[in-house]
């Protein structure tokens, strides 16, 4: 963990309304038991698969197991409950998802084991849940956008990167007492599957002023060839960028103003798109393979595009540009982790403790990416059609309609109710489209 010496006041302001926020939250209603079933169906196999590694810790065989730790973290997560304090006695009284009631675990016990638990228990158990839901996505049917389409025709997988730094913590316990400043809780980089919206590879780094540049060897080793990387402009790097072309990995991102570029063909030339091949930096420091950038004018101004894809058969001047608004899934799966599962407020102040709300965070994100896609799919709507957030809300409405004898099916019960619980999200009027969507009504990508 870093300490910002000099935070800004109204971030620091926000963190502590959210932190209190929480705080306050009145506790969700357990999950229904259908989907506590199907959780457990892929959550138990990772769980269990990592006993060998937990018995090799020397870790004994107490209350607190592996098994019972994940279901107390996904269920503190999953009904939102303010504070560790209160999941206990949740736990004394109702039991949590898969774990029946336990009485005789103190407050103390439970903060105890999630400060000593190694965290990389969790990390292991999300890492084999991925490899499920990911079959499971890609065996689904329901519709890409145009750009996606195209470009899976050429390679293998589609991946945005990304980094986030995580918010404060609240320093009432261990060392952090003693810091002055604001305290932020690490940083994040994630390799995220555009076309499943799971993440496929993250590592999370204590200190939160770490640098995007500083992930690339562990991107580089999770790369393979046939791969398109769809990049922030945070990851620039010249030296990078040839290897990636070397490895046969694509990639898009947007150069800063000041990149140096020098057009050596132009491909094609409109009155909207410009799309050249050009050298990439300064003569002292430049790209030693060739680059290609695409210009759009879009309501005066020129947006600016940079991929080492240099054909136009393979990725049309139009698909460039769609598909890096296709990073943008990824940012939203930050907001969603942070805002809606509650990664912008931490449960413990130690290291350990913000690992294992991290891992099992993700692991409830993906759960439910794999919820909302199986809604996606039985309306035949592309997954970014569908609101996570409505989703997650709507999953009260589903536990009490069950109850009553009125549902059974989860994915059919949103299917069903998908207008009147506002899991559509609602289109733009015409003339607020986005770039993206005035290209893709406008330019035809294929057929």
């Amino acid at each position: 963990m870093s300490e910002n010496k000099e935070p800004k006041k109204k971030s620091v302001r926000h963190t502590r309304a959210v932190q209190r926020d929480r705080s306050k939250r009145v506790t969700g209603m357990p999950p229904d038991e259908s989907l506590v079933e199907q959780m457990e169906l892929v959550v138990h196999p990772a769980v269990y698969g990592q006993l060998d590694m937990y018995r090799a810790l020397g870790l004994r065989t107490r209350i607190l197991t592996l098994p019972v730790m994940v279901g107390f973290m996904l269920g503190l997560l999953w009904r939102q409950i303010g504070s560790v304090r209160e999941a206990v006695r949740v736990l004394h009284d109702e039991g949590m998802l898969w774990i029946e009631p336990i009485e005789e675990i103190t407050v103390q016990a439970m903060l105890a084991r999630m400060n000593h638990m190694p965290a990389e228990l969790f990390r292991r158990v999300l890492m084999d849940c991925l490899p499920t839901m990911q079959s499971r996505a890609q065996a689904r049917q329901r519709p890409l956008p145009k750009a996606m389409q195209w470009a899976r025709q050429h390679f293998d997988r589609i991946w945005a990167c990304d980094g986030s730094a995580l918010d404060a913590v609240l320093k009432k316990c261990g060392l952090l007492r003693e810091q002055t400043g604001v305290v932020l809780a690490g940083k994040l980089a994630t390799v995220f599957d555009i076309v499943t919206q799971l993440p496929a590879h993250i590592w999370y780094e204590a200190n939160s002023d770490t640098h995007d540049h500083s992930f690339w060897p562990l991107i580089m080793e999770v790369l393979q060839a046939g791969s398109l990387l769809l990049l922030d402009r945070g990851f620039m790097d010249f030296a990078v960028f040839d290897q990636l072309t070397e490895k046969h990995v694509g990639f898009i991102t947007r150069p800063k103003s000041n990149t140096r570029t020098q057009v050596t063909q132009v491909l094609s030339k409109t009155a909207m798109i410009h799309d050249s091949l050009i050298i990439l930096g300064a003569a002292q420091d430049q790209c030693q393979h060739p680059m290609r950038l695409v210009e759009v004018l879009f309501h005066g101004k020129w947006y600016r595009y940079l991929t080492n894809v240099t054909e136009p058969a393979i990725l049309p001047a139009e698909c460039v540009v769609a598909l890096y608004d296709q990073r943008w899934r990824i940012e939203d799966a930050f907001n969603i982790i942070k805002r809606l599962l509650g990664l912008a407020y931490f449960h413990t102040g130690s290291f350990n403790g913000l690992q294992l709300q991290v891992w099992a965070t993700w692991l409830l994100f993906a759960l439910l990416v794999d919820l909302t896609d199986a809604v996606a799919d039985a309306l035949h709507r592309p997954f970014r059609d569908l609101s996570l957030e409505m989703i997650f809300r709507g999953l009260y409405h589903f536990a009490r309609d069950r109850h009553r004898g009125l549902a059974t099916d989860a994915v059919a019960y949103f299917a069903r109710r998908a207008k009147d619980l506002d899991l559509i999200k609602q289109k733009r009027p015409q003339h607020r489209l986005s770039l993206v969507e005035q290209m893709n009504l406008t330019i035809p990508l294929i057929s």
